[in-house]
């Protein structure tokens, strides 16, 4: 016992433009380059990881002699020297509220100095906290609030002291547990390895000397000497910038590569997640109240959308198409969206006819369709064919690009006042009027069937318990027992200011198209005003607030939240790609350009192999991660090749 690590408390533990011309050589290059890189991320990923990571679950549950432990799992035996039986009890440091649930009972001790002892399985996601009392409900000792670690092997001692009176309970390391974040760890220096890799072979590949090599090499120096006797030798050429004026970006008939890079980055973590994120919590959605990364990347292409919208219809505008033959198109490709996504989310494949009797309706794409068709029919409503550059020449400049539309605008903050009068005002039965929380065990177990309090009993009664989602992310820690839908009925309003808030990012690019200064400025002053905003709605906490940040509500502190991240991130995307040219936004700009396609196919193509393959270990967090890996790194590749082969499907 003198080399176990002994945790012992009486109180709670705390515990890009190039500057080379673009000869065929070049092009030829630069797709070899791209080749490799796809080629070489899925395989190094599936090479390097599994190896350094395959001998790591060994130390933690071989020596078990019950059946092995699962993923986030560790055991935990309690040793009793009492006198009396002990109930254990348990709650996750993430449930707000949570009534204590039972992880067993220890028998008394048969006689003293010989305890009694039961073995127990504890969840290693979260910190745990652990209550002691006897059969009276009695206290045995203070609590005891613990982050257990993955297959690490632990013992609670509960011993007498003062005879009888009091008990001294302690947490004993016997096995150290394995480290589940190594396998990510290693994923992660291998991408960024090998972006660096790619990175500076495209650098190398851009110097003089080394196309010279290169053409010599493949036979085609005299391509090269012809090219350059017609355009000059790409090293005469010399673009001189002042330090303080920044290179103008894209003219409006081109098109932004950092619209499809932002969309592209939302696409393929979306794709990450849905894949399972190599089983790591912070891959999964948020139980309730709080985000984790899955939680980021549907508002952010939902976001990202919504600027689309402005300058598809901009375009369209200038083009001579009417109104009205926009809103027929507007309509038929909501229909298509709605259609195909009832399709993906109601799989039957290999199990017979699906019945209509618990067919969902809500879903992903759904969300999409109904945001695409309020958002596009308000921007027809005010959008304008020729737009002037907004100057800054009078004192209400700032505020004009809302102005100029200030119809659109009203009808979106009027869709907010319903939104927070049907959640706080709508009598739900046998709920507290305007509940937010998850039900279940939550909130002490007092309203254990009011989870989402308006939203979901609006969806329970509008669309049918059977016709909604039926496992919600609130099950896990919450306990939650009814159906809730993520994407309802009322959330979808809030899903709309999202949308907006994308338009608006659209006009500002429209408005200020020869002013990169101004359109970064207007990102940030949209970002912080947002980021002021959810502060004051969440009061800086996660469950506290007025308006808690929760995906699964999409409350209106998730909306400003995770478009102040959105503006952030594209305005940082905006100056590396399209200002500075620092970067082609390759790969995830492929994806974005093929981005129905690549969501459908990644949805329906989930269990067939390369995506999918039988693991030798299910319960590895290092397979599960591989094995996303791979599935997400194909669909890069995959929209790569639909990119050189100039394949693009759009509804």
């Amino acid at each position: 016992m003198s080399k176990k690590k002994q945790h012992k408390t009486t109180k709670s533990f705390p515990t890009k433009e190039k500057d080379v011309h673009a000869t065929p050589e070049n092009m030829k290059c630069e797709e070899s380059c791209n080749t490799f890189f796809f080629t070489i991320l899925a395989l190094i990923i599936a090479i390097c990881v599994v190896p350094l990571t395959a001998e790591i679950p060994s130390s933690g549950f071989r020596h078990q002699k019950h059946s092995p432990l699962k993923m986030d799992e560790a055991s935990l035996k309690v040793y009793n020297e009492l006198a009396a039986d002990v109930l254990v009890s348990w709650i996750s440091k993430e449930c707000y509220q949570c009534l204590y649930q039972q992880l067993g009972v220890v028998t008394a001790a048969p006689s003293p100095g010989q305890p009694s002892s039961s073995d127990f399985v504890v969840s290693t996601q979260h910190e745990l906290t652990l209550r002691l009392n006897d059969t009276s409900a009695k206290q045995l000792c203070n609590e005891l609030t613990f982050h257990f670690g993955e297959h690490g092997n632990y013992s609670l001692w509960i011993k007498n002291l003062n005879n009888n009176s009091e008990a001294d309970c302690s947490i004993v390391t016997d096995g150290d547990p394995v480290n589940s974040y190594t396998p990510i760890l290693i994923a992660f220096f291998v991408i960024v390895g090998v972006v660096l890799l790619f990175a500076v072979g495209r650098t190398l590949s851009g110097l003089a000397a080394v196309r010279r090599v290169y053409f010599r090499l493949t036979g085609s120096i005299e391509t090269e000497r012809l090219i350059n006797s017609e355009l000059g030798s790409p090293e005469r050429t010399v673009t001189t910038i002042a330090d303080n004026i920044l290179p103008p970006p894209p003219s409006p008939s081109k098109r932004l590569q950092s619209l499809d890079t932002f969309r592209g980055i939302s696409l393929i973590v979306m794709v990450f997640v849905n894949y399972g994120g190599g089983r790591y919590w912070f891959f999964r959605h948020a139980s309730w109240n709080g985000l984790t990364v899955a939680d980021l990347v549907f508002p952010w292409f939902v976001f990202i959308m919504g600027t689309s919208i402005a300058l598809s219809i901009n375009k369209m505008l200038r083009s001579g198409s009417t109104r009205s033959f926009l809103l027929k198109k507007v309509l038929w490709r909501t229909m298509l969206l709605f259609v195909i996504g009832v399709v993906i989310i109601n799989p039957n494949y290999c199990q017979g006819p699906l019945s209509w009797n618990n067919l969902r309706i809500p879903g992903v794409l759904q969300r999409l369709a109904w945001s695409y068709l309020v958002v596009a029919c308000l921007d027809l409503l005010v959008a304008r064919a020729h737009l002037d550059i907004i100057t800054t020449d009078t004192w209400w400049s700032p505020v004009l690009d809302i102005l100029l539309y200030w119809p659109a605008w009203l009808c979106v903050l009027l869709l907010e006042v319903l939104w927070l009068c049907l959640t706080f005002l709508l009598p739900v039965p046998g709920c507290p009027t305007g509940y937010l929380g998850p039900g279940g065990i939550g909130d002490m177990g007092w309203y254990a069937n009011c989870t989402g309090g308006a939203a979901g009993y609006i969806d329970r009664w509008l669309l049918g318990e059977k016709h909604i989602y039926q496992t919600p992310s609130s099950r896990v820690i919450y306990a939650t027992h009814i159906p809730f839908d993520p994407e309802g009925v009322l959330g979808s309003i809030n899903s709309i200011l999202m949308t907006f808030l994308g338009l608006q990012a659209g006009k500002i690019i429209l408005h200020y198209r020869d002013l990169p200064r101004s359109i970064m400025s207007r990102f940030l002053m949209w970002g912080l005003f947002l980021g002021v905003i959810s502060a004051i709605l969440t009061r800086c906490s996660k469950d506290q607030g007025f308006i808690p940040v929760n995906k699964n509500l999409w409350s209106l502190s998730y909306v400003t939240t995770l478009a102040c991240f959105a503006f952030v991130l594209l305005l940082l995307i905006y100056y590396i790609v399209d200002v500075r040219k620092w970067w082609s936004g390759a790969p995830f700009y492929y994806a974005g350009m093929n981005s129905i396609l690549v969501y459908m196919g990644h949805e329906v193509f989930e269990e067939y192999f390369p995506f999918r393959w039988r693991m030798l270990n299910s319960q590895s967090h290092t397979e599960h991660l591989t094995q996303n890996l791979v599935a997400t790194s194909c669909w890069l590749f995959i929209s790569y090749v639909l990119y050189k082969k100039k394949i693009f499907w759009k509804l």
